[in-house]
């Protein structure tokens, strides 16, 4: 049997990006987990991150926790799936670190992809779908949500992390596909399952 292909959902927040990843993975059959957060470790560390109590963790400290997060992640769940065969599908992947902790906090990118590359043991992901969304719509969207730490943060370091994720797409676009994700719900589903068959042949 060969390998399975790791599929990642990327984009902002209030992108879709959970709803869009469970429906793909029921459509492919395929094992559904997320990023941070996807092990029973994870939702330890994930708690952490997420609490809007902490104010003063460093951007280093919050980059290793998510790397260890990942790390857990890829040994636990996504490589023995992905080695016995199975397709996954990720809410999140390693390009949210480098979104996030790159582009949005201004931690060095090299770095960041270097840490990252020993939690992932080389398993980076397959294929990346970026669901790109216009700011004012992923405004709304949050407005009203009890909002976690990052979803605090101040509109400058979403709008970093927004072109962050454009300028990794850009930069690799074999990996990427980049979605519109100001059409309706459905009209997205349908062109995020376009094009993981036309890229993966799924």
């Amino acid at each position: 049997m060969g390998r399975g292909f790791y599929i990642a959902l990327e984009g902002a927040e209030g992108t879709g990006k959970s709803t869009h990843a469970a429906r793909l993975a029921t459509h492919l059959g395929a094992l559904l987990t997320r990023e941070t957060g996807g092990t029973d470790i994870g939702v330890r560390i994930r708690a952490i991150l997420h609490d809007t109590s902490l104010t003063h963790l460093s951007h280093r400290a919050e980059a290793l926790l998510i790397a260890a997060d990942r790390a857990q992640h890829i040994d636990e769940i996504v490589a023995p799936a992905l080695s016995s065969g199975r397709h996954v599908v990720s809410d999140r992947s390693v390009y949210s670190t480098l979104a996030y902790q790159g582009y949005g906090r201004g931690l060095k990118i090299d770095e960041i992809r270097q840490i990252n590359e020993w939690a992932l043991d080389s398993w980076w992901p397959d294929l990346v779908v970026l669901i790109d969304t216009p700011a004012e719509l992923l405004e709304r969207r949050m407005r009203g949500r009890q909002l976690d730490r990052f979803e605090r943060e101040d509109d400058g370091f979403h709008a970093r992390v927004r072109d962050g994720f454009r300028a990794m797409a850009a930069a690799d676009p074999g990996r990427w596909a980049v979605i519109d994700g100001a059409a309706g719900m459905e009209e997205v589903g349908t062109n995020i399952r376009r094009a993981v068959t036309e890229r993966m042949g799924l």
